[in-house]
């Protein structure tokens, strides 16, 4: 095996604030995709990491507690992101074209568990729902990466 195809390839989510989506989407994959990739997540207007992110991903036994907002700005030019998949609708109008040199952009557009309105309960289970979704997405995409 050479030493490219050793290397880890970088994977960033994109989405708006980089508080929830992106947040749950850089945990579950470094979670599921062991060390096939190097993982990242990136908003347009970073926001601070959503506390309810934090505690549905913790029910799964996925720890994003230290995980920080980070502005797009922190990757461009600056990590060789193999994938860019944009979580969110605005964020995907906002920059269609981010990664013409050689990024392969996906766009899985989720609804904004963080726009999510009701009791504390429901908007934990808006959460959820969000959370499992994403998973449900990644384990999908998985096998086509493990592919020779």
């Amino acid at each position: 095996m050479n030493q490219e195809s050793r290397e880890r390839q970088h994977v960033l989510f994109l989405c708006t604030g980089n508080s929830a989506r992106s947040q749950m989407a850089e945990g579950l994959l470094r979670h599921l995709g062991g060390d096939l990739f190097e993982v990242h997540s990136a908003g347009l207007e970073p926001k601070s990491v959503n506390p309810l992110a934090i505690q549905v991903m913790a029910e799964v036994g996925i720890d994003i507690h230290s995980q920080f907002s980070k502005s797009l700005s922190d990757f461009l030019g600056k990590v060789p992101v193999r994938y860019a998949i944009i979580v969110c609708d605005k964020a995907e109008r906002a920059c269609p074209k981010l990664w013409p040199f050689g990024a392969v952009v996906l766009s899985w557009p989720f609804d904004d568990p963080a726009a999510a309105e009701g009791n504390s309960e429901q908007r934990l289970e808006t959460f959820r729902q969000v959370r499992n979704q994403i998973e449900t997405r990644i384990r999908q995409w998985l096998p086509e990466q493990r592919r020779p």
